[in-house]
């Protein structure tokens, strides 16, 4: 398949990527065709199956991309003893890496239910382990007393729930600097799980 004139692999790969993301964020998965997506490139829309090879699979790749994104940045951060500073850290973080990538977020909410059961399962997956090392970190809080949580894993889901919403909301310029938003969500966690 002939690729249009002055595309490269090294551009046109990622450009794909980045079409297809935009594109299902803001048509939705099931109305987005590969010929939309080629046409957006700017490439024949046989030339997109030299990068992926399906659209299940290009949907798949951005989702794990994100997750994989996700859990690199979070391993990299400094890791605390004290459990109200890892969470403190934890929600600090949440909310400026998803604030990054809005598009991103609203997909792998919003397109999880046209995923393959199996590729469903590896992001599901993800997820989990996502879910677990914030769990862990409010066990780590009960144990010593300065968190009180009758339920670790529904306090996780909730807290998730709300720092990942700031993205449906917040836009740069607005009333509240991303700093204050940061400050003003951890005292809401904070007060959700203090003893």
């Amino acid at each position: 398949m002939a690729r249009t004139q002055g595309s490269h692999a090294g551009i046109t790969g990622p450009k794909i990527r980045a079409e297809a993301l935009r594109l299902f964020a803001e048509s939705g998965y099931a109305a987005v065709s590969m010929r939309e997506i080629a046409r957006a490139v700017g490439v024949q829309a046989g030339a997109l199956y030299n990068y992926t090879p399906d659209k299940q699979a290009l949907l798949f790749s951005l989702l794990k991309g994100h997750m994989d994104d996700l859990a690199e940045a979070l391993s990299a951060l400094p890791r605390a003893a004290d459990p109200m500073e890892r969470l403190q850290t934890f929600v600090h973080f949440h909310i400026a890496f998803h604030l990054e990538r809005p598009q991103a977020v609203f997909i792998a909410y919003m397109e999880l239910r046209n995923l393959t059961p199996e590729n469903f399962a590896v992001i599901e997956a993800q997820r989990r382990d996502y879910e677990t090392g914030l769990e862990e970190i409010l066990r780590a809080g009960m144990a010593t007393g300065a968190f009180s949580v009758p339920d670790s894993k529904l306090a996780t889901l909730a807290i998730i729930a709300m720092l990942t919403g700031v993205t449906t909301w917040y836009r740069p310029g607005g009333r509240l600097p991303l700093e204050a938003v940061q400050d003003r969500y951890w005292e809401l966690t904070r007060q959700m799980v203090s003893a």
